[in-house]
């Protein structure tokens, strides 16, 4: 059977003639299912992808999860999706997947070095071959629009300077630290989407952004090749605990804070957009300084009544500094505007912490202690 016929479903629906019901007809169904769109997500049960790939399916698309994991414990298929495990490294892999039909992919396969031990291999293998083979994949069962991530660092010079980041500028990124090998894959991949467009008319759609900010039960990464608590969730923490917060530097700086469920409907405009594609900036328009971020975070997560003191260090070092210019983006998207004000993204964390809406596939909090 078909995987079209496998949605296939004939529904009874009376026949009347003068308000008389006179017989029975059969009402095949499986022309609404095959209108809708076919998305592939690859990297499914990541951070992103899992919001992406849940996103689209409510949105009424048909979405195929891909991830690397052997299981999903289930979570896609008890939300009316299909699950696939495929190592993108490995070309034959592809051969389970659907290849009839596909509308776009959106590729958010890869390794990154904040959240695992650093590999630089895996890193390389992972992004740039990864992202090679999809775009072979993508090639041979005839689908051309591509949705991929791409690292700000391509635009380091205009960071922590008080720069507006371009869209469109000669990309450049550092050649040292723990990101840089992340960094250099991610734009070799995006070299390999730019020669798709040109040589086989590829659209495709790369986002750069900074974190984009979500709950996941893990709150911990890699900074300098070490494990630790990610800094906003140790200040959401010792919120929470009403402990004393220091703010440092000069706290008037700000920053892009993007969150999850305004960054999957980019990616939707991104899908159902008819323009050729290229490098768009993923921002709000709008950012937040040192001094609203922690401020935010104490009005959501201090206990009511009990809220944690502030202590101004400036004589500490500056925080992260950078803002996107958005022109292109919402030209291009004219459908997409960030909906989540920075206190409506802390009170929609704060929920999803206290619900697990991913336990199914990511585990809880409980799981990731140290």
């Amino acid at each position: 059977m078909s995987e079209k016929a496998e949605v296939h479903e004939r529904v009874a629906r009376p026949l009347t003639r003068r308000g008389l019901t006179v017989g029975i007809v059969l009402k095949d169904t499986r022309v609404m299912d095959m209108n809708k769109k076919k998305v592939v997500v690859f990297g499914a049960t990541g951070n992103l992808g899992a919001y992406i790939a849940v996103h689209l399916h409510e949105q009424g698309y048909d979405v195929v999860a891909v991830g690397h994991r052997k299981s999903d414990n289930g979570f896609f298929k008890d939300r009316g999706m299909s699950y696939y495990s495929v190592n993108i490294e490995d070309m034959a892999a592809f051969d389970i997947l659907p290849k009839e039909d596909i509308y776009a992919v959106a590729h958010f396969a890869s390794s990154l070095p904040s959240r695992y031990a650093y590999d630089p291999v895996d890193l390389f293998e992972s992004i740039t071959i990864g992202t090679l083979n999809v775009l072979r994949w993508m090639q041979s069962v005839g689908c051309k629009k591509i949705v991929f991530p791409q690292t700000p660092s391509d635009m380091v010079k205009y960071h922590n300077n008080g720069s507006v980041i371009p869209c469109d500028a000669p990309r450049q990124f550092p050649l040292t630290g723990d990101h840089s090998i992340y960094t250099i894959a991610k734009n070799a991949a995006v070299d390999l989407l730019e020669h798709s467009q040109a040589e086989c008319g590829f659209q495709f759609f790369a986002l750069r952004f900074f974190t984009i900010y979500q709950y996941h039960p893990n709150a911990y990464h890699y900074a300098n090749y070490k494990r630790r608590m990610m800094p906003y969730r140790m200040l959401m923490d010792r919120a929470s605990k009403s402990l004393p917060i220091e703010i440092w530097g000069d706290c008037k700086k700000a920053k892009e804070m993007v969150y999850i469920k305004d960054f999957v409907r980019l990616v939707q405009a991104c899908i159902e957009s008819d323009k050729p594609g290229g490098c768009y900036n993923c921002g709000n328009g709008w950012q937040v300084t040192l001094e609203e971020q922690i401020k935010g975070i104490i009005e959501v997560f201090s206990p009511e009544g009990h809220p944690s003191p502030v202590i101004y260090c400036p004589e500490k070092p500056d925080p992260l500094q950078n803002a996107f210019d958005m022109t292109k983006t919402f030209a291009d998207f004219p459908t997409y505007r960030p909906k989540y004000s920075y206190l409506d993204q802390l009170r929609d964390f704060k929920h999803e912490m206290e619900t697990e809406p991913m336990a199914q596939l990511w585990g809880t909090k409980d799981d990731y202690k140290e």
